[in-house]
């Protein structure tokens, strides 16, 4: 058997979490440790001997970590972590705000070329599987156009906006599709869609004592990025509500390019996903990428990358024979 690929998790919600199951499904993987800002004995991970560590420990494990995975939130935590943890190790990360990828990936750049290290940033479903189905439809149908759907959804990202805005004690965030829009999109058609009609936001929001429920509302309804450019319902419920019809996390979406390859030739290419667990998805696309970025820096491959700079079969553990055997 080839080497065993170690990987550390840094940070562990329900990211994290998932992270922990992804790996058990991948024999070519072993689990070093949960890296947490948590006290570490108060966290109970899913495998009874899972080590968990401090967070402030990760560079005493430096030379056990292959590829360290990254599980924090886009809004706060990766800006900060993504450039640091990548001068020290070879990392995946889910970073998702996408008007700032571009700068993202410019910060991580520096400290993971300088060090010798790979960064694969912008890992997941979108951005992450839904940018390589872009890139195809506009690829094989340059004459065309690219819809992008999300939903219905709990989004991860939008809720932990959400979750930080002064005055939410709790919060989700879901994403709704517009169903005449895709309609509209399947039939071949090319109509022009603003943002605002193809999708609407709904969060659901507990407030913390003495928090001004007004205040709470406009701070999510005019955030930049998140919900500036959306028709945003804001719902204030109670912890019981929350917990007894907000817990599951499903999510999924459409990609599809609509397009021509001469003039009485209209072509859809569509991809979709259907989700009963977003964050148990989004780990499985972390871990599968992780293989790739072990195997990109022992080609020597370093630096930030994207999955636009992956080639498929480093995802898969199957050897190139087996792939051209088997799935060609």
């Amino acid at each position: 058997m080839s080497k065993q690929i170690r990987i550390g998790i840094a940070g562990y919600g329900n990211l994290g979490r998932g992270v922990e199951a992804a790996i058990a499904k991948n024999p070519d993987m072993t689990l070093v440790g949960i890296f947490t800002r948590r006290a570490p004995a108060d966290l109970v991970p899913l495998g009874p001997r899972t080590p968990v560590y401090a967070m402030d420990a990760l560079a005493e494990h430096q030379q056990a970590i292959d590829v360290l995975i990254l599980c924090g939130g886009s809004k706060d935590d990766l800006p900060a972590q993504g450039p640091q943890l990548a001068a020290m190790f070879n990392t995946v990360d889910s970073f998702d705000t996408h008007a700032r990828i571009p700068e993202y990936f410019a910060a991580v750049d520096e400290p993971a070329r300088a060090n010798g290290k790979t960064a694969l940033i912008s890992i997941g479903w979108d951005p992450g599987m839904f940018s390589i189905n872009r890139l195809y439809g506009e690829a094989l149908l340059p004459d065309g156009v690219t819809y992008t759907f999300w939903g219905k959804g709990l989004s991860q990202g939008h809720s932990d906006a959400v979750r930080r805005v002064p005055g939410v004690k709790a919060g989700v965030q879901y994403t709704l599709p517009s169903p005449e829009a895709i309609e509209r999109v399947r039939s071949g058609a090319r109509p022009e869609l603003s943002t605002r009609e193809k999708h609407t936001r709904e969060c659901f929001v507990v407030l913390a004592e003495g928090a001004d429920a007004a205040t709470v509302e406009q701070a999510i309804v005019g955030m930049p990025n998140y919900f500036a450019d959306y028709d945003t319902t804001v719902n204030f419920i109670s912890e019981d509500e929350l917990r007894r019809d907000h817990q599951r996390m499903p999510h999924g979406g459409f990609v599809i390019r609509s397009g021509n390859t001469s003039e009485p030739y209209a072509q859809v290419i569509e991809y979709s996903l259907q989700l009963e667990s977003n964050p148990e998805f989004t780990a499985s696309v972390l871990v599968a990428y992780a293989r790739a970025a072990y195997r990109l820096n022992l080609q020597g491959q370093v630096g930030a990358k994207t999955a636009f700079d992956v080639a498929p079969g480093l995802l898969s553990p199957k050897s190139p024979e087996q792939l051209r055997a088997e799935l060609l």
